[in-house]
């Protein structure tokens, strides 16, 4: 599996330096997926990182005013979702 991980690394390589940056992106979620489960990463550990994760990059939060308008509204705060 080593094997396959250094072969994957290289291909995302050539593709980035070719200029194919969303093939590249695709090539390293594969890379991800074998070195999650080389580490044997469990779901709860990855949950807790990508958790810890959106925590740190999140302001301060702010008291909300309802009829302020900061162009905010509406959206939800960016998360990630672990799809198997």
């Amino acid at each position: 599996m080593q094997a396959v991980l250094a072969t994957l690394e290289q291909c995302q390589t050539a593709l980035v330096l070719g200029g194919d940056r969303d093939i590249a992106q695709v090539v390293s979620v594969a890379i991800l997926e074998l070195r999650i489960k080389l580490n044997r990463i469990e779901d709860a550990e990855l949950k807790a990182l990508c958790d810890a994760m959106v925590r740190d990059r999140e302001p301060p939060e702010k008291p909300h005013h309802p009829n302020s308008h900061d162009g905010q509204r509406g959206r939800s705060p960016v998360s990630l979702k672990l799809v198997k």
